[in-house]
């Protein structure tokens, strides 16, 4: 039985009627109506103004005004574009690899992190001690340890009271709020399996100049980088994994798969991957992505229940249920999370999104992993098993080699090849 058009029009209407209350009940009862949000950003590429905007945009809805305290980044031109488009003194601008210290040492309540994942376990434990609310970017580590790093800093966080935000945007999206809702009163039945994918091109490629270090190369060319992104299955696709693990209400168990690399241009990051992760009880979620320019792009996420289906933020197929009222500010996701993040920080109930984000972190991790290496991968092995050598691996570069001095560029255009094992120890 399809899910009836009656049943989303009633719901649309009423999340309206909702939307409209909420925004009244800002305006009228918010006791936190009208304050001046100061508030810092690491790293102030394409995503970092983005998160600017959004959060300034979140602001004015809720009644509040943003004043940007401090713009941070390792490199001068990144810092001068967000001032010139945010219009902020050159006395709020803060350059190098270490400019997230003096970010912690402003007068910044909320601190939006957007430095290549590398760095987020680092950035993360700074901030948290210097008691800032946090929005840190998707995904927040390239290893298992540094997952592990980012829950025991969100723990800490939840003892401070702080509001830690993940940019895993969809779980704050109408759509696919409403189809979570959907599914935990019963619409599909049980979900017995699906497919989530991110298909699409190289977003983005930059050439090295001769003027540049091994650091410069890398911060600069991140996106391409396993040691800096964690590869695109963990850098992008993350989004739609982390919707495989909301809907489903656990994570998988394990992980076998494959991809390549044929036709990147730099870096030593994979083209594609595709990975079966076991969710247990005969679930299985076909987990799919790929970066090659010219090809067919599909970005979503697919579930088949037991009684229907359903696309992971549109259409749906399967018992008329009813659902609760969802009260949002705003569809879009990204701004949404904005409103949840200020909205909690300031009413003294912070959310806290460090273990969700984390554990989809890791699983992408997991896949990675097992296309690189070929090898049967265990999600309790990167996160629970300290007895095994993929809960201690990191990769050939850290996050502190670049405050350092010490960075030496891994070896280009050389990727991993799956076979004898070798790679489970010199790519993890």
């Amino acid at each position: 039985m399809q899910v009836t058009r009656r049943k989303f029009v009633h719901t649309a209407a009423t999340s309206a009627l909702a939307t409209s209350a909420f925004l009244s009940g800002l305006g009228a009862a918010n006791p936190g109506k009208g304050k001046i949000l100061k508030i810092a950003v690491v790293g102030c590429g394409g995503r970092g103004q983005h998160n600017i905007r959004t959060f300034t945009e979140a602001a004015a809805l809720m009644g509040h005004k943003v004043e940007i305290v401090a713009l941070a980044d390792a490199f001068q031109d990144q810092v001068e574009a967000a001032a010139n488009r945010f219009e902020v003194s050159p006395d709020k601008c803060i350059v190098g690899w270490d400019a997230y210290h003096k970010v912690a040492e402003s007068g910044a309540t909320f601190v939006i992190l957007t430095t290549p994942p590398l760095f987020r376990p680092l950035h993360f434990a700074m901030m948290v001690e210097a008691g800032k609310h946090v929005m840190m970017e998707k995904p927040v580590a390239v290893d298992a340890p540094g997952c592990r790093e980012i829950i025991a800093i969100g723990e800490t966080a939840a003892q401070k009271g702080l509001s830690i935000l993940a940019g895993t945007q969809r779980r704050h999206q109408l759509s696919y709020l409403k189809n979570k809702a959907l599914v935990d009163a019963g619409a599909v039945g049980e979900i017995v399996g699906g497919t989530v994918m991110w298909n699409s091109q190289v977003p983005w490629i930059k050439e090295r100049k001769a003027t540049w270090s091994d650091a410069d190369y890398l911060g600069r060319n991140w996106l391409n980088w396993t040691e800096l992104s964690g590869d695109h299955i963990c850098e992008q696709h993350v989004h739609n994994i982390d919707v495989a693990n909301w809907f489903l209400g656990r994570l998988p168990q394990s992980a076998i798969g494959f991809g390549g690399r044929a036709r990147r241009e730099t870096g030593n990051s994979y083209d594609f991957f595709s990975v079966d992760l076991d969710y247990g009880n005969g679930v299985h979620i076909h987990s799919q992505c790929r970066q090659i320019s010219g090809t067919y792009s599909r970005v979503g996420e697919f579930f088949r229940g037991t009684k229907g289906e359903l696309l992971g933020g549109g259409k749906i197929k399967g018992n008329d249920v009813s659902i609760p009222d969802i009260q949002v500010l705003d569809k879009d996701g990204r701004i949404q999370e904005m409103v949840n993040w200020i909205d909690s920080a300031i009413t003294g109930n912070p959310l806290n999104e460090s273990r969700q984000v984390a554990e989809s972190t890791a699983v992408a991790i997991m896949g990675r992993i097992a296309a690189y290496t070929g090898e049967f991968i265990r999600f309790r092995d990167l996160m629970e098993n300290a007895e095994s050598p993929l809960y201690s691996q990191t990769l050939s570069v850290s996050a502190r080699d670049f405050e350092t001095g010490s960075v030496t560029l891994p070896a280009e255009n050389v990727a991993p090849v799956p076979g004898d094992g070798a790679e489970i120890r010199r790519i993890g």
